[in-house]
Parts: structure tokens; C-alpha cells; sequence
């Protein structure tokens, strides 16, 4: 929700890539660190076989506070990496280096999205943050994701449910 003064949540767009009775995780899509892609590269020792101007304006989000330390990325599919989760037919989600490795060695697909860390809920969590009116649901949009700028997703997302963020209450009721 807009109202939510959270450093971390607060303003967040969340990609929900896995939702099942065990919990759910997602990726902040909307909040990026200082690290651009090609500094990424050269701290995990991968050196660009392609124009590393390609990337040098994509920068690296803070996908959430779990597993800071972890890359999580999504992108369209293309190859077959070790550690490859399928979100739907058009967005995969891959935690393993070798997907990086190819994206220096090719440029990757169109489609690519670099986050440190993910966002995770236990078992009935996320049910009960939206219970309490904690967030807005919407379905995903691959524009929204991969197209905008990142300061313009948070917007966008509001805009699919036809919400203009001044509008909205803090407060929630039953009639």
C-alpha cells in the first residue's frame, strides 16, 4: 500500500514468483542499489564478451532483505540453467551463476532482471498482511517489470488497477 512507512516494504512493487501453502517469495522490482550491472560482473570474476555499454544503464536491485547476499534473476526464458524456477510461460526465475555467465557471454535475453536478496513470507504471512490491508494485489505485466524505469513501476503497477496513489487510505473498514 502506499501508506506503508516500512524502510524495506514501503513504496515496494513485489514480483511474486512462488505462492503455495509453504509460503511465498518474490522480488522488489522497483528498488535499485548503487551497483550497475557491469560492476556486478566484476565482482563475481565474469569478464563481458559483449559491448558492456549494453548494460552499463541497468542497474542492480535490492530484490528484499532475505538472502542479501544471493543474486535472484528474472528473465525471459532462454538456455537451461542448474537453478531455474518457472514463474509462467514467459518469465523463469534463476538463482544460479551460470545464467550470469551467459548473459556476459551472450547479452542475455531482453528480458533480464538482476535483484541481491529476495522477499519471503512464512506459511499464511502474505495471507494475513493483505488481511490487514498491507498490500495491493494486481496481476503482473512483463512491461511493468522489464520496460519502465524502475522509478516509474510502482505507478504503473497502481495504474493497472485504475488507483491514483493520492486516493488511497491507509485505513482499512468492512460495510
Amino acid at each position: 500500500m502506499p501508506s506503508m512507512l516500512d524502510p524495506i516494504f514501503g513504496g515496494a512493487v513485489v514480483y511474486m514468483c512462488e505462492h503455495n501453502e509453504d509460503g511465498a517469495l518474490g522480488v522488489i522490482i522497483n528498488k535499485p542499489t548503487d551497483m550497475m550491472m557491469p560492476t556486478l560482473f566484476e565482482r563475481i570474476d565474469l569478464s563481458l564478451d559483449i559491448d558492456a555499454s549494453q548494460m552499463a544503464d541497468k542497474p542492480v536491485l535490492f530484490g528484499g532483505p532475505v538472502q542479501v547476499e544471493r543474486g535472484f534473476v528474472l528473465h525471459a526464458p532462454f538456455g537451461d540453467f542448474s537453478s531455474m524456477m518457472k514463474v509462467t510461460d514467459d518469465i523463469v526465475l534463476t538463482t544460479s551463476k551460470d545464467v550470469l555467465e551467459t548473459v556476459a557471454a551472450t547479452g542475455g535475453p531482453r528480458h533480464l532482471l538482476v535483484t541481491l536478496g529476495c522477499a519471503g513470507w512464512g506459511a499464511g504471512q502474505l495471507e494475513e498482511e493483505i488481511t490487514r490491508n498491507g498490500w495491493l494485489t494486481v496481476k503482473a505485466d512483463p512491461a511493468v517489470i522489464f520496460d519502465l524505469p524502475v522509478e516509474e513501476r510502482f505507478a504503473a503497477a497502481l495504474k493497472l488497477l485504475g488507483i491514483d496513489p493520492m486516493m488511497l487510505s491507509g485505513e482499512a473498514g468492512h460495510a
